[in-house]
């Protein structure tokens, strides 16, 4: 027993505190990449509700062709499988008005070099370290309100946020979706860019 004490209290020892802070950052990693795996899985099941070929869904995901004719296999067997998800942006689901919150920020980090406010919030929910809790949607929402006052962006920008802030605010009773948040998140970002950047 005195030996253990003697080991806990040695200066070459890690306290517990030091272990974790050494590991936070490491579990972040990992815990956002087993995440993202997720989120791939889910969007390749949308890719297969679009009919989209399984060497196209290789290619773009990068994976092995077992690997994704594993996977499409398994969805295709999949009882009552759900219509293609409906992409327009007017959408009125909070996990979708988030997305387009978060594409919109991130077009505003592209615009101005990376030096918006909203930066590092952007690149904390790229990474996985920031989860679309209300409290880090209204955070990330006041950072984009302060780009938008001050860093000269373009008139839809502006537009769109205040589209998505009001769905925020007032939220409007959607019909049910079939697919998960994230997925929903990840499509309505990549929409929400698309429109800014092909806005006239």
């Amino acid at each position: 027993m005195a030996a253990e004490e003697s080991a806990r209290r040695s200066p070459e020892s890690l306290t517990e505190e030091q272990a974790e802070r050494m590991l936070a950052s490491m579990n972040e990693v990992i815990r956002a990449g087993e995440e993202m795996r997720g989120l791939r899985a889910e969007m390749i099941k949308v890719f297969v509700r679009f009919g989209w070929t399984q060497d196209r869904i290789a290619r773009l995901t990068e994976m092995s062709q077992p690997a994704v004719s594993k996977q499409v296999a398994k969805y295709r067997q999949e009882d009552d499988a759900p219509p293609p998800l409906d992409l327009a942006l007017d959408q009125h689901d909070i996990p979708w008005l988030e997305g387009r919150l978060w594409g919109l920020a991130e077009e505003i980090v592209e615009t101005t070099g990376g030096v918006a406010r909203c930066a590092g919030y952007v690149h904390a929910i790229a990474r996985g370290k920031k989860r679309f809790t209300p409290q880090n949607v209204d955070a990330l929402r006041r950072l984009v309100e302060e780009d938008l006052r001050t860093a000269g962006l373009p008139g839809g920008h502006r537009d769109a946020y205040d589209r998505i802030s009001r769905g925020l605010d007032v939220p409007v009773r959607a019909a049910p979706t079939t697919a998960p948040a994230s997925v929903r998140r990840a499509l309505a970002c990549q929409i929400q860019r698309d429109h800014l950047r092909h806005a006239p």
